[in-house]
């Protein structure tokens, strides 16, 4: 055996090894629990035991890892798998639909999400001279990339800290650099820096985007949003819906009819008020898009949902 497929048999069955440290702690810190909130700043472990139908997800900026099971995510009309050897990363608050599609009891889908700071980002950038993107077309916001054995070391050692919480102040920002490096070194680097960098259209967008979230409830004019941020409104249109596979009003209700669920379910808000509060002027309107959105009238939608707590 050459000296070359020696190392490279080394560095798989090291990569293996790091996957099953990894995939372990996970499963130790979400045992019982879907969802958990690290002492690392902006780190979630989540844990999904059976396979689920199609879900609505707002991703904010972050890279996800998959230490077990796999994840089909819709973003537009096409879609994208993403597993054990393929991280996603979305660089902009993009609204989509998931759904997870290998787990078991036996083997959970078990994760790692990690928030993508904008301004950690950019000082990233800035410092270590990297090349900065074209200003065409951006691309789709949401994507998968390779899992390499650098950037899955980089998370294990991340993980590992929960372990470690004395080290966490002075560590984790370490490797959580490292962790962006890695992605703004990987095969999706370039939306990632095309994020942060001033000019360039997916910044315009996220900047608009910001606005969205920020203003959902009010009227929205294109024209007047695509000025706020230094387009056309005809180049605004085109390059939002290349980066988010929306238009800006489909984007505002998706914002709308999302708000106005969370406030019938969690603040008890019949569907009347629900919509007026998040901007729609009426009622039998909001009814027909929110059941289009979620497949059921908003009475029966969140009956179900609270069954299911």
């Amino acid at each position: 055996m050459h000296d070359n497929e020696i190392n490279e048999h080394h560095e798989e069955a090291t990569g293996a090894q790091t996957l099953v440290n990894l995939r372990n702690r996970v499963a130790r810190w979400t045992d019982r629990k879907e969802l958990v909130t690290t002492a690392i700043t902006g780190m979630y472990l989540f844990r999904r035991d059976r396979p689920s139908g199609p879900e609505t997800v707002m991703y904010e900026p972050c890279v996800a890892i998959l230490t077990q099971g796999a994840k089909r995510v819709y973003p537009g009309d096409d879609s994208f798998v993403y597993d054990s050897h393929h991280f996603l990363m979305a660089s902009v608050d993009i609204p989509t639909i998931v759904e997870v599609i290998e787990a078991s009891p036996e083997q959970p889908c078990l994760g790692i999400v990690l928030d993508i700071d904008r301004r950690e980002v950019s000082q990233l950038v800035a410092n270590e001279k990297l090349p900065l993107p074209s200003k065409g077309q951006p691309q789709l916001g949401i994507s998968a990339g390779a899992i390499t054995p650098e950037l899955l070391d980089a998370v294990c050692r991340l993980v590992c800290l929960l372990d470690a919480p004395q080290d966490i102040p002075i560590l984790a920002p370490v490797i959580r650099r490292e962790i962006m490096y890695r992605l703004l070194m990987s095969g999706q680097g370039a939306r990632l820096r095309q994020m942060v960098t001033a000019g360039s259209r997916s910044h315009q967008i996220s900047r608009a985007i910001d606005w969205l979230k920020e203003n959902f409830d009010q009227p929205l004019k294109v024209g007047e949003l695509a000025a706020r941020v230094g387009m056309s409104p005809s180049t605004f249109h085109q390059h939002f819906r290349s980066l988010t596979a929306r238009s800006p009003l489909q984007y505002q209700k998706w914002l709308r009819l999302n708000e106005a669920r969370r406030l019938m379910l969690t603040e008890h808000l019949d569907a009347c008020h629900a919509a007026l509060q998040v901007g729609y002027e009426s009622p039998s309107h909001f009814g027909r898009e929110y059941s289009r959105l979620f497949g059921n009238s908003p009475r029966r939608d969140i009956a179900g949902l609270r069954q299911e707590v």
